[in-house]
């Protein structure tokens, strides 16, 4: 058994976690992977080739580097009920609020919180390939990621057009106070998420308790919420637009993340 152990300075929140875990499912012989988000630390305990997990990590281009790897005697027992079980309830949480901003953004023509939906629709596949790579087989596993990645690339580019349209038309303003309100439930869903990904870990003797101080999603929330504001204060939709279009674009390099997975 070695002990490997890799700095990856991209690596700052569970989306990027089970996208590693996504990727190495593909190796044989990793045992266990022990992350820890706060240092953008990751340690494996692996009976495979250090340079294939290199090579692996180097795919998703997340600036991985190796620290060290060395022989031990840590004894890993392996458990995938929990896991499983942790993952269902992310991807329920995650869609269910992909489904409440995407209405109330609709109809409140926020297209800051259309685009959080789709944000949170990417995670949703995430850990819906997570559990496809717990319990199912590596192709079924690349076919999915595929179809995931297209879809979450279509639907971010067609709000990126409404984003441009909507900026050379400038339509009525959103409405702030559902931009704040929803924004806000979606912020404290985020962090149960996190509490519940943090909470797993600290159960199990061999990972180590984190926190997790900074997160893609809590800072998309945060940036609507601040858009809402500016929104009522400016009487101008523009900060909706700008923040709409950030976020179109982090769901479009997202997608290409999981397509690497497809390959």
């Amino acid at each position: 058994m070695q002990k490997t152990v890799f700095k990856i300075s991209k690596m700052d929140c569970p989306s990027e976690e089970n996208l590693i875990k996504m990727k190495l499912s593909d190796i044989d012989g990793i045992k266990q992977l022990d992350f820890n988000l706060e240092e953008r630390i990751l340690t494996l305990y692996h009976n495979s080739n250090v340079n294939e997990i290199g090579n692996a990590l180097n795919e998703l281009k997340l600036n991985e580097s190796l620290i060290s790897s060395e022989d031990t005697a840590t004894i890993i027992t392996e458990s995938t009920r929990s896991q499983s079980k942790l993952l269902w309830t992310v991807l329920i949480i995650n869609f269910a609020f992909f489904i409440i901003e995407m209405s109330t953004g609709i109809i409140s023509k926020s297209m800051g919180l259309v685009a959080d939906s789709l944000d949170m629709l990417a995670d949703s596949f995430v850990y819906g390939l997570s559990l496809i790579a717990v319990g199912g087989t590596v192709l079924k596993k690349k076919r999915i990621a595929k179809y995931a990645g297209y879809f979450q690339i279509t639907l971010a580019i067609i709000g990126i057009v409404e984003v441009i349209r909507r900026f050379l038309g400038y339509e009525s303003l959103p409405v702030f106070s559902t931009m704040i309100i929803v924004s806000v439930f979606a912020l404290i869903a985020n962090g149960i998420c996190l509490y519940l990904l943090q909470k797993s870990k600290s159960q199990e003797a061999h990972m180590r308790a984190s926190m997790i101080f900074t997160s893609n999603d809590i800072i998309i929330n945060l940036g609507v919420i601040t858009a809402g504001v500016l929104v009522n204060w400016l009487h101008s939709g523009i900060p909706d637009l700008i923040i709409g279009i950030i976020v179109f674009g982090l769901v479009i390099q997202g997608a290409f993340r999981i397509l690497k997975l497809s390959k």
